[in-house]
């Protein structure tokens, strides 16, 4: 590709990114991408991307693959497939993102996604493969008496996990005042996300009585 054209493909995809956090994903015009990267012909991001869907897939890729290589890294590094290891191998290369403009961008998008998240296990062909694996090991060891129950206490984490993270990354950008450092923020959460997969379920018996006694 000629660098022209690189350049342009690259300022494309971080005006798109930008204005896709700030936003929001749907509520952006193809035409307000190409104004913000500065291009006078208004089928730039046509011809590099085919559609804003496809920008979108763009952004996602660059982000989503050095940071399952890290999440892989992580994960050997820690040798430990319990709850809280496999937790802490999730999310630190998420929280890193935090330090850069970029990457606090891409938190924020990807929070945008949510009514994708229950797509992971149908379709593993679309999530990258450490995060496919670690997801497998959290459904497994999840404390709910059937698949069902457990497959929620994983979509409800990655919710949990993708809002705080899409909120640190805006209250970042917007200079708001933090309440913890980002390594005690990062330790936190790795502990309500390990509250969210290892929390006793209830029995329906129980439920029952509760429900009775309203």
């Amino acid at each position: 590709m000629p660098r022209d054209a690189t350049e342009t493909r690259a300022r494309l995809i971080a005006e798109a990114e930008r204005l896709f956090a700030e936003q929001g994903i749907w509520r952006v015009r193809v035409q307000d991408i190409v104004t913000a990267a500065g291009q006078k012909n208004s089928s730039a991001l046509s011809y590099h991307f085919g559609s804003r869907s496809g920008v979108l897939d763009a952004i996602l890729r660059e982000h989503g693959e050095p940071i399952d290589q890290d999440r892989g890294e992580v994960w050997t590094s820690l040798d430990d497939d319990h709850t809280p290891a496999l937790i802490e191998a999730l999310i630190q290369p998420l929280t890193w993102r935090l330090s850069t403009a970029s990457g606090r961008c891409y938190l924020r998008i990807v929070a945008q996604l949510s009514a994708e998240f229950s797509r992971w296990d149908f379709d593993p062909t679309h999530v990258p493969a450490n995060l496919n694996a670690i997801l497998r090991l959290l459904r497994d060891q999840a404390a709910a008496p059937d698949k069902s129950q457990r497959d929620e206490r994983v979509l409800g984490m990655i919710q949990l996990m993708t809002a705080s993270l899409a909120e640190r990354a805006r209250r970042i950008e917007a200079g708001d005042p933090l309440a913890t450092h980002n390594d005690v923020y990062a330790a936190n959460l790795v502990d309500m996300l390990t509250g969210v997969i290892e929390a006793p379920a209830r029995s329906a018996t129980t439920t029952a009585h509760q429900r009775a006694g309203r």
